[in-house]
């Protein structure tokens, strides 16, 4: 399906309510129920059971793109596309409370969207694994990576950033302070353990 959109939620709160809304209804031959949902960002996933009147049950997977904005020409304020796992959704960071509520599937695609999903799952769990850098500390990538000033690096001081949670790092011969966006999705190592009081720390 493409896009869907509206000038506001119905009353609803949030987009997940009222998602949960819509793919929970009765009709003369089936009915649905959302058992479980989440918003991951901006993306909304549920475990949908649909019943048919012949007493049939299965439960799968319902996967939306959602959008929001208080400034659209056309007044519309929210918008959402719907799909299922059958199409093979390439958002595939759906949580594992909804995943186990599925029921079995011989959908080639839903099965290996769920395979992916599972695979992040895997995945995250041993970024949050991986120890975390803190101000002092040298930190060692596996690969080097390039940045706007043309160099290549994988060798960095890392230092304690006073606008935000997330570490900087420190080019330790040109005293260059890198930014790393998800740097825990990439190989490192840390060498260095020592560390630093915050208040002494350089940056």
């Amino acid at each position: 399906m493409g896009w869907l959109f509206m000038r506001d939620m119905g009353g609803y709160a949030t987009p997940r309510s009222y998602l949960d809304n819509q793919f929970t209804y009765a009709h003369a031959d089936h009915r649905l129920t959302v058992l479980a949902s989440s918003m991951v960002g901006s993306t909304y996933y549920a475990a949908c059971e649909r019943i048919e009147a012949s007493g049939a049950r299965a439960v799968f997977a319902v996967v939306c793109l959602t959008r929001q904005s208080t400034g659209a020409r056309d007044g519309c304020t929210f918008g959402y596309k719907d799909m299922t796992e059958t199409m093979g959704p390439c958002e595939s960071d759906c949580p594992a409370a909804i995943l186990d509520e599925l029921t079995e599937t011989d959908s080639i695609y839903a099965s290996e969207w769920r395979a992916r999903c599972r695979a992040n799952l895997v995945r995250r769990k041993l970024e949050r694994a991986k120890p975390a850098p803190k101000p002092g500390q040298t930190i060692v990538f596996d690969e080097p990576m390039r940045f706007n000033d043309g160099e290549d690096r994988d060798r960095f001081t890392v230092i304690a950033n006073p606008k935000g949670r997330a570490p900087l790092f420190r080019d330790p011969i040109t005293g260059a302070v890198c930014r790393i966006a998800k740097f825990k999705t990439r190989a490192y190592r840390l060498i260095n353990p020592t560390i630093v009081p915050k208040d002494s720390a350089d940056g």
